[in-house]
């Protein structure tokens, strides 16, 4: 009797967790997150400064539903930097100016997109996730809310970590014009 009850609980807290997802407007470069399909929060960001698509080493910004596949970062401090997804305990420098600098730090927390759509975004030459498409931070804060990434998915460091602890892996992400 005692199994049948865990397992009633169970299902009932599986019902009653909150469903995420996410739409991330390219014209308005702006992330909205919605739960169980009210928009609870809204993000400036910042798409690719080379525009939308998805062909390999294009670092254009791919279209189309996408999850969360994975999320990297848990625990690392505020402005910390990421080399190949592996944390680098060092803190850079933000940019809170409108300038492009050299580099292309990823910061604070990585959320890494999978394509969801055979052949438009996922599989050959147009995978999301082979390609690294995130959403993270980044220490070019200035550039938040213009198209400056190299593919990725910019957010300001504060608003990458507040979105990375309320949404769980296979959250969907739609990217759209």
């Amino acid at each position: 009797m005692h199994y049948f009850l865990l397992i009633f609980i169970s299902l009932i807290s599986l019902s009653v967790s909150a469903s995420f997802s996410i739409d991330i407007s390219i014209s308005e470069q702006r992330l909205y997150l919605y739960e169980n399909k009210e928009m609870i929060r809204s993000y400036p960001v910042s798409s690719s400064a080379y525009g939308e698509g998805q062909i390999e080493n294009s670092l254009k910004t791919p279209l189309g539903m996408h999850e969360v596949k994975t999320k990297i970062g848990t625990n690392v401090d505020k402005y910390h930097l990421f080399v190949s997804r592996e944390h680098i305990p060092q803190k850079v420098n933000i940019i809170h100016k409108d300038i492009d600098s050299d580099d292309d730090f990823i910061t604070s927390r990585i959320m890494w997109l999978s394509g969801l759509s055979e052949g438009f975004n996922k599989g050959t030459n147009v995978d999301s996730f082979k390609r690294y498409i995130y959403i993270h931070g980044t220490h070019e804060e200035g550039l938040i809310g213009k198209k400056a990434s190299h593919g990725c998915i910019r957010m300001l460091n504060h608003d990458v970590l507040e979105l990375y602890e309320l949404i769980p892996e296979e959250t969907t992400v739609n990217i759209y014009l």
